[in-house]
């Protein structure tokens, strides 16, 4: 048996006929960039979320990037200000905000969904806090709607980070839709993946998504008329046609991959392995399927015996890489277990059936 951790090629083969028929499309209409299909791209999305704009960009990080650097520039951020961020995201998560001066405030996950929760939350807010990022890691919504409008009613602005999670919800309310803005990922690897690197900002506040998509393009809002000094972000026409080939498909993956965790949890049964919890009150996409076990490292090397490829997302927090060296002081122990614990199986690539032998290799460890 050969199972790798994720084999792209394979996820993408059953949409090659469209893929292959979009990438044409755009090709023979001679407009690579800024044409229709980005346009019809953003509408896809804002929909999606329940927003009423939406502008493709670059990749996920130039999309928080864009989102917090508007906000400094419109004075609702300025240096110094506590934006509470979850310990256990990945680093993309926390540049934009170190990179305009702001303070990240690192927060431990709840234990038992390994996001952000409303107590944690609360217990960090300070006079200081100007603003919450939440990150729906793994595909599993954090916190919920109800808690991000109240955050915004106190005053509080809400970004989500929805690189993992596109098409989560709870309570039929879609990640995304909850706070003042929203960046998406399309690095190939996601649920809905580009063929190259991509991103998008979703937001109500048109101000806003007029001031990314100027900063996206050089800081201009019309030809040739700069009105800040911004940057190349833009998202090209034949990844724009890539993704709507695969938002069409959205749901259908969505019902995979909950089909391939459903498989997880019906057969793995072993005492030292902590499954992910399933929320019945959401709607989870699972991005990753990440158990918990104590020695990990010994249950990848087993199960790479066994040809079962895994990943571990992630293996050292972002307060602890050497670019942040003695910037972070805290204890975040919920989050160093986790990085020490967790690993995560394949789910990208495979189906219920190999799930399933995944599982019984699992309980043999």
């Amino acid at each position: 048996m050969r199972i790798p951790f994720l084999d792209l090629a394979k996820a993408n083969a059953p949409l090659m006929p469209e893929l292959a028929e979009a990438a044409a499309r755009v090709i023979r209409s001679g407009r690579y960039l800024g044409g229709t299909e980005t346009a019809a791209l953003e509408s896809e999305m804002a929909a999606l979320c329940g927003k009423r704009g939406a502008v493709a960009v670059s990749n996920g990080l130039d999309a928080l990037r864009l989102i917090v650097r508007s906000w400094v520039d419109f004075g609702k951020l300025r240096e110094g200000d506590e934006v509470i961020v979850p310990a256990n995201t990945y680093i993309a998560s926390v540049l934009p905000l170190t990179e305009f001066g702001l303070r990240a405030v690192p927060v431990d996950p709840s234990e038992k969904t390994l996001n952000l929760d409303e107590e944690g939350i609360s217990k960090a807010l300070s006079g200081r806090t100007r603003a919450v990022m939440l990150v729906h890691l793994y595909g599993t919504p954090a916190t919920t709607p109800g808690f991000a409008a109240r955050l915004r009613g106190e005053g509080l602005m809400v970004i989500e980070d929805c690189a993992q999670a596109i098409g989560a919800s709870i309570g039929g309310k879609p990640v995304g839709g909850w706070g003042d803005a929203a960046a998406f990922s399309f690095y190939p690897t996601k649920n809905i993946g580009a063929l190259g690197d991509a991103g998008a900002v979703v937001s109500d506040d048109e101000e806003l998504l007029a001031y990314v998509r100027a900063l996206a393009n050089y800081g201009s809002d019309r030809r040739y008329h700069n009105i800040a000094q911004g940057y190349n972000c833009r998202m090209d026409e034949i990844q724009a046609a890539m993704l709507r080939v695969k938002l069409r498909h959205l749901d259908q993956e969505t019902r995979r991959r909950q089909r391939v965790a459903d498989a997880y949890r019906n057969i793995i049964k072993h005492p030292e392995v902590t499954l992910p919890m399933h929320e019945e009150s959401a709607v989870q996409v699972w991005h990753q399927y990440p158990v918990l076990c104590r020695r990990r490292d010994e249950l990848r090397r087993y199960l790479e015996g066994k040809g079962v490829g895994t990943d571990v997302h992630y293996p050292e927090p972002f307060y602890q890489q050497p670019c942040y060296q003695g910037l972070f002081e805290g204890q975040w122990p919920v989050t160093d277990r986790i990085c020490r614990e967790i690993v995560s199986l394949p789910i990208g690539s495979v189906s219920p059936a190999e799930a399933e032998e995944i599982g019984l290799l699992i309980n043999q460890f």
